[in-house]
């Protein structure tokens, strides 16, 4: 009888806690640090996730007066509209192009000044550099855009420089063919020093005993990059390339709405630009919204393809 009682005791200790008393439980351990999490959490409930309930605009023709539950249902006519209408190809190939240059020109830019970095040796130089290096991330996307029109205006500093040694003046600004390249080369100055600072930190972890070993066999530094730095970093190289593909048709339109004009629509003007257009000065809300959700679903069809590959291909993945 004792030893029934004693198995009994012992099943019924050894009965799993159901899920709710676990996260009680563990609520109660860390209430401290779910208290600092709440108002994250509201942030993307109300903002991010809040907002959802108005995506069905995009399926129906909004009207202020009817509200979005009321307001008639159209179905894919506003997709159907914008992939027939006359500015799809030029907005589309216009993102996709100036995504491109994002991945090409300006993510590699904060690995290789960071693989710079890590090679300098003089302390008080490599510490001068990442300052002035991280100084123009924490401009404001309006100043930065106001210094390219001073320095790129036709008297501006670059066309004295141009003038100066026997060439012609060039209205940079109001080129389409120049504006690829100075979204780009201004991406890349105001971003590669703040970037780079995830890379020196993957960097700073990889085991020195590593080098050691590789200047024993008479590595040099540039093997000792190739071989040891880069396959160090590469994990955080991959994590970040799959979010930045995940951001791929997400380009800075803010930056893009303060520097274009009518005259440049032909290389500037992109999906971001052509919903605001459309959605507040147009007031074609219901428009705006389908092209916009196209927009986030491209992203995150290439965001879910870029994981899958990687985790295929590599032992890194988002999830």
């Amino acid at each position: 009888m004792q030893l029934k009682e004693e198995t009994n005791r012992i099943t019924i200790q050894s009965k799993p806690e159901s899920f709710s008393a676990r996260a009680a439980k563990d609520f109660r351990r860390n209430s401290t640090i779910y208290s600092m999490l709440l108002p994250v959490v509201a942030f993307y409930a109300v903002f991010h996730y809040g907002p959802l309930y108005g995506l069905q605009i995009a399926f129906k023709n909004f009207s202020a007066g009817l509200g979005i539950w009321n307001s008639p249902w159209v179905g894919f006519q506003h997709f159907s509209d914008f992939f027939n209408g006359f500015f799809f190809e030029r907005v589309v190939s216009n993102t996709i192009i100036l995504g491109a240059y994002d991945l090409i020109f300006v993510f590699p830019a904060s690995i290789v000044l960071a693989l710079m970095l890590n090679e300098v040796r003089h302390r008080i130089f490599k510490r001068t550099v990442q300052s002035i290096t991280y100084i123009p991330h924490f401009i404001s996307v309006v100043v930065v855009v106001g210094m390219l029109v001073d320095f790129l205006s036709v008297d501006g500093l670059i066309n004295h420089i141009i003038t100066y040694f026997g060439g012609k003046p060039i209205s940079f600004m109001r080129l389409p063919e120049w504006f690829r390249t100075i979204y780009t080369s201004s991406a890349i100055w105001q971003g590669i020093g703040w970037g780079s600072i995830i890379y020196l930190a993957a960097i700073s972890n990889i085991d020195p005993s590593l080098y050691e070993a590789a200047k024993v066999d008479g590595a040099g530094r540039w093997k000792q990059m190739l071989q040891i730095t880069l396959p160090g970093i590469l994990p955080t190289v991959i994590i970040l390339l799959i979010l930045r593909i995940g951001s791929f048709m997400a380009l800075q339109d803010e930056k893009i709405l303060i520097m274009y004009n009518p005259v440049i629509y032909e290389t500037a003007d992109v999906i971001g630009t052509y919903v605001y257009r459309k959605g507040i000065l147009e007031a074609s809300y219901s428009f705006s919204a389908a092209v916009g959700m196209f927009n986030s679903l491209i992203n995150f069809i290439l965001l879910i393809g870029a994981n899958y590959l990687s985790k295929r291909f590599t032992d890194t993945k988002l999830w």
